[in-house]
C-alpha cells in the first residue's frame, strides 16, 4: 500500500456484531463479507475466532472463500487465543492476526488486575506467537487515548521489535477530541523510534460523537489505516462509520491528499444489506446513506439544485450507488429488461434466480405499475431473506377483517417443508396482533416480540412497506423482515422470517398441530 492510499479496515463482522441485539449467522456473515469484497475494503476482520465455535467456523469459512482482501481474526494477548485465530485464518490468501491488550491504568488495574510490566510482557509474547504463524500481525493497545504516554511508547516500541507490522491506536471508549487525538498520533510518531517500520492505524468509538472526526484527524496526522463499521455499528454508540470516512477522503482531496481503493458505487448497497441483515435501521438524516441525504425540502435549496446540483450537493448521489426514483420498469417489461436493470444495480442473477425474481416482479407490477429502483432493491432484499433461511414454514395466505367497530380477526394458511397445509384463525387487539396470534396457533414456538417497526421503501400512497421485527427466545434475538404493498402482509412475512430463523437454530422440529381451544 502506497503512502497516498488509506487502508480501509472493516470490522462490521466483529465489532459491529457486538452491537446489542445483533446476532449474525455464519451464512449472513459470509454474505456481508462478499459484499465488503465488492466494496473494495482492504481488510475484513471476520470475527473473534476464540470467542465461540460458531465464530471460529464463520471466520474459517470467510478465510477460505473470500480471497482478495486481507482476512483478520481478533485475539486477546493470550497464547491459546492467538493459536485459535491462526487456525481459523490459516487458509486465507492474505491472513492477519490482530492481537490486543489493555494499556490504560484504569483497565490494567481493574480489568486485567496485573502490573504494567506483566502486561507489556504479555503483549510482546503474543505478538511473537502471532509472528510465528504469519507475517502480517496487528497490535492494538486497548484504551490508548487514556494510556500514560511514556508507557504507551515503550509498549509500541517493544511489540514492533517483536514483529508487529501494523500498530493500531484505539480510542476504545470514545474519549478523545479530534485535536487531542491528532496530537497523540504526532507524539507517537515522534517518540516511538521504530514507528516508521509499521503501518499506523486508528480505531475510534463514537461515545461523544467524535469517531469519524477522530479517524479523519488521524489521517491528517499521517495514519494510513482506518478501522470502522458500515453504518457506524459497534459497541455502545458504535464505531466510525466507514462510509463517512471514505466519502470525506474522496470528496476532500484538497485536505487529506490521499485516496482509497473503495468502489464508492457499492456504498449504498452495502449499507442497505448490513441494515437489512442486522435489523438496525439507518436514520433518515444519516450522512451519505440516510434517506434524506440527497433530498431537498427548502424552496431555496430546490431552486438551486434545479439550476445547478453543485449549489447544494457536494457529492453525486450516483457516486455512492444511490438508486433513482425514476420509473424504470412496468408490467409489460420482460425478463431481459429486468436483468439489465438489476445488472446496473449490481445484481448478477443466474437463470433460475432471474426466473424466481421475475415472478415476484410481475406480482408487484400488477399491483404497483410504477416500479422504481428502490422497489427493485426491495424485491432483491426480500428474495435474499427467503433464500438465506431454511424455510421450515411458509406463509401461503393471510386475510384480515377489522374496522372501527369490528374485532380484528385474521385467518392464515401455513405450509410446512413437506407441503402439509394448515389454516387457522385468531382475534387480537389489532390486525397485526391477530395475524401473529393466528400464526402462533399453527407454528407453536414460544417467543417474545421485542421490536416492531414499519418503514416505507418509496414515497407515495402505493409505496412498499418494509416491516422489521425482533423476537427473543432463551435470551437470543432473531430479526425478521418482510416487504409488501399491503402492510399487514408485510408484517406476516416478517414474523414468518423471524420464526424460520429461530427454528433454524432448534435441534428438533416444533409441532405443527392446531390446538383445539
Amino acid at each position: 500500500m502506497s503512502d497516498d492510499k488509506v487502508i480501509i479496515f472493516d470490522t462490521t463482522l466483529r465489532d459491529g456484531e457486538q452491537s446489542a441485539g445483533i446476532g449474525l449467522t455464519s451464512q449472513e456473515k459470509m454474505e456481508i463479507a462478499k459484499q465488503l469484497d465488492r466494496l473494495g475494503v482492504d481488510v475484513i476482520e471476520a470475527g473473534f475466532a476464540a470467542s465461540s465455535p460458531g465464530d471460529f467456523e464463520a471466520v474459517q469459512a470467510i478465510a477460505r472463500e473470500v480471497r482478495r482482501p486481507i482476512i483478520a481474526s481478533l485475539a486477546r494477548c493470550v497464547l491459546p487465543d492467538v493459536d485459535a485465530a491462526w487456525e481459523a485464518i490459516k487458509e486465507a490468501a492474505h491472513p492477519r492476526i490482530h492481537v490486543f491488550i489493555s494499556s490504560s491504568d484504569v483497565q490494567i488495574m481493574h480489568q486485567l488486575r496485573r502490573n504494567p510490566e506483566e502486561v507489556l510482557d504479555m503483549a510482546v509474547a503474543s505478538v511473537e506467537r502471532a509472528k510465528s504463524h504469519c507475517e502480517d500481525v496487528e497490535f492494538s493497545p486497548m484504551d490508548a487515548t487514556r494510556t500514560d504516554e511514556e508507557y504507551l511508547y515503550r509498549m509500541l516500541e517493544a511489540v514492533i521489535k517483536a514483529g508487529a507490522t501494523t500498530i493500531n491506536i484505539p480510542d476504545t471508549v470514545g474519549y478523545a477530541m479530534p485535536w487531542e487525538f491528532a496530537q497523540r498520533i504526532e507524539n507517537i510518531k515522534e517518540n516511538v523510534p521504530n514507528i516508521d517500520e509499521v503501518v499506523l492505524s486508528v480505531h475510534c468509538h463514537n461515545d461523544l460523537g467524535q469517531a469519524v472526526g477522530n479517524s479523519l484527524a488521524g489521517v491528517k496526522a499521517g495514519v494510513r489505516q482506518v478501522e470502522g463499521c458500515i453504518n457506524g455499528l459497534g459497541e455502545r454508540a458504535g464505531n466510525a462509520a466507514l462510509e463517512e470516512v471514505i466519502m470525506a477522503i474522496e470528496t476532500r482531496p484538497d485536505i487529506y491528499g490521499v485516496g482509497t481503493n473503495i468502489d464508492t458505487r457499492q456504498i449504498y448497497r452495502t449499507s442497505r444489506l448490513v441494515s437489512d441483515i442486522t435489523g438496525f435501521p439507518v436514520q433518515p438524516n444519516k450522512a451519505i446513506v440516510g434517506a434524506n441525504a440527497f433530498r431537498h425540502a427548502s424552496g431555496i435549496h430546490q431552486d438551486g439544485v434545479l439550476k445547478e446540483r453543485s449549489t447544494f450537493e457536494i457529492m453525486d448521489p450516483q457516486a455512492i450507488g444511490w438508486p433513482s426514483n425514476e420509473l424504470v420498469l412496468g408490467k409489460l417489461s420482460g425478463r431481459a429488461g429486468l436483468r439489465a436493470r438489476l445488472n446496473e444495480l449490481g445484481f448478477n442473477l443466474d437463470k433460475d434466480e432471474l426466473a424466481e425474481t421475475f415472478v415476484v416482479f410481475q406480482e408487484l407490477a400488477d399491483r404497483k405499475p410504477e416500479v422504481t429502483d428502490a422497489d427493485l432493491l426491495s424485491i432483491m432484499s426480500s428474495q435474499r431473506r427467503i433464500s438465506d433461511v431454511p424455510a421450515m414454514y411458509r406463509l401461503e395466505h393471510v386475510q384480515v377483517s377489522c374496522g372501527s367497530h369490528e374485532i380484528p380477526t385474521a385467518t392464515v394458511t401455513i405450509v410446512d417443508s413437506e407441503e402439509k397445509s394448515v389454516t387457522d384463525a385468531a382475534t387480537g387487539t389489532g390486525p397485526v396482533d391477530a395475524v401473529y396470534k393466528a400464526i402462533n396457533r399453527v407454528v407453536q414456538v414460544s417467543n417474545t416480540l421485542t421490536e416492531f417497526r414499519v418503514d416505507a421503501v418509496t414515497g407515495g400512497i402505493d409505496a412498499i412497506g418494509d416491516v422489521t421485527i425482533r423476537i427473543e427466545k432463551d435470551d437470543r434475538a432473531y430479526v425478521g423482515r418482510g416487504s409488501d404493498v399491503d402492510i399487514i402482509v408485510a408484517s406476516a412475512k416478517a414474523y414468518m422470517n423471524a420464526l424460520n430463523r429461530l427454528l433454524a437454530t432448534q435441534d428438533t422440529r416444533p409441532t405443527f398441530d392446531v390446538p383445539t381451544s
